[in-house]
């Protein structure tokens, strides 16, 4: 069965050439994206994807076209996955960019865009857990762009191949004040005693959505969630340690440094909480 891409409102089918050579997210990253989950045909977390869509495209600076809203874009998703067949379980990309231009000659400040559709199997705790490291080859910065979804992400490539080539399920990437920042796939959770601690978007991590959500909606009375900075070395001295991201919602690490975590707050926020809150 063919399946199908939207580019600029119309629909391709995948594996077509849309993008030419002189555009601006190829040559300089210049754009946004979201990955987003789709369950029996809604959107999950259907506000705080939008609103860091637009976040980031305000942040950039496009001009935003009036009829290029939220509920245009939903409806196109939505297109785009019953033509796809992929309405039971799916990972959407949607990409923003600029069209063409050097980095001082922009032609349109209005966005081009791509959505993408492939069919997920559905989500369940991975008991057995990651093995992780540092990335030791570079650091993120803390800028007014670090919590984007932005198209330049070569730094998470560039773990990832590390990851790859160390035999790692995934890499911790620290900021350049030398705090943890995130991983490659999202944003980072660490238990201690009776309190869990995230870094804050002053550290530079992305503006996760499974990060807002825990935050935001989040509730189990005896644990508390703690935005704080902290670095490598304390991960050793916690309990757990998971992460989150749109599409796996919690993922819990087993080993880092030689040290092995437990599983049970990951476990018990993954079965009492996300799975009563959010469909898989």
């Amino acid at each position: 069965m063919d399946e199908f891409f939207i580019f600029n409102d119309s629909c391709f089918k995948t594996g077509t050439s849309v993008i030419a050579t002189d555009n601006r997210s190829f040559r300089y990253g210049d754009g946004v994206f979201e990955t987003i989950k789709i369950i029996h045909g809604k959107i999950i977390n259907k506000q705080f994807h939008f609103e860091r869509f637009f976040h980031g495209l305000a942040a950039l600076k496009f001009e935003i076209p009036k009829l290029f809203t939220a509920s245009f874009i939903e409806k196109k998703i939505l297109e785009l996955i019953v033509k796809n067949d992929h309405g039971q379980c799916a990972r959407v990309r949607l990409t923003a960019f600029r069209a063409a231009g050097s980095i001082f000659d922009v032609t349109d400040n209005t966005p081009n865009y791509i959505i993408e559709s492939w069919k997920l199997a559905a989500d369940s705790f991975n008991k057995n857990g990651l093995i992780v490291e540092v990335f030791p080859d570079a650091k993120k910065e803390c800028t007014i762009f670090s919590n984007l979804k932005s198209n330049n992400y070569l730094l998470p490539v560039m773990a990832g191949l590390y990851a790859k080539e160390s035999k790692l399920d995934e890499c911790i990437i620290l900021n350049t004040r030398g705090n943890v920042c995130e991983s490659i796939i999202g944003n980072i959770f660490m238990v201690k005693e009776n309190e869990i601690f995230t870094p804050p978007l002053a550290d530079g991590c992305v503006a996760g959505v499974m990060r807002r959500w825990m935050l935001e909606k989040f509730s189990l009375k005896k644990y508390s969630v703690i935005e704080k900075s902290f670095m490598a070395d304390d991960l050793l001295k916690a309990d757990e340690i998971f992460l989150t991201n749109a599409i796996y919602y919690l993922r819990r690490i087993k080993t880092f440094r030689g040290k092995n975590y437990g599983n049970t707050t990951a476990k018990e926020i993954y079965e009492q909480i996300i799975t009563t809150l959010l469909p898989l």
